[in-house]
Formats: C-alpha cells, sequence, structure tokens
C-alpha cells in the first residue's frame, strides 16, 4: 500500500509540474504578443557607439 501511495504522490505532483509549466508558456506568449502589438510602426533610427542603424518594425 505505502508503494501505490507513492506513486499517486509522484504522479500528482508530475501533473502539478506540467499545469505549472504551461502556465508559464501561457503568461510569456501573452506577453509577447501584447509587446508585439503595442510596438510602434514604421521605421526606427538607431544612433549609438556602433554607429546608425535602421530597422523597418
Amino acid at each position: 500500500m505505502p508503494g501505490m501511495l507513492q506513486g499517486r504522490a509522484m504522479k500528482q505532483n508530475m501533473l502539478y509540474l506540467i499545469i505549472g509549466a504551461l502556465l508559464v508558456v501561457i503568461i510569456a506568449l501573452g506577453i509577447y504578443i501584447y509587446r508585439e502589438q503595442t510596438r510602434p510602426k514604421g521605421v526606427e533610427l538607431k544612433i549609438d557607439d556602433k554607429g546608425i542603424s535602421i530597422q523597418q518594425n
């Protein structure tokens, strides 16, 4: 009987781990999509110590 309880607890812990990992992925994807949608459209001009760079958004 103790072996069955230990196996069940391990499966339950694995389920919590999978659910937690899925939540992290969903939150990260949501943040990425939000940042992409709120990013200004057009041309980005950077002037720094590396020189001038132009990027189209």
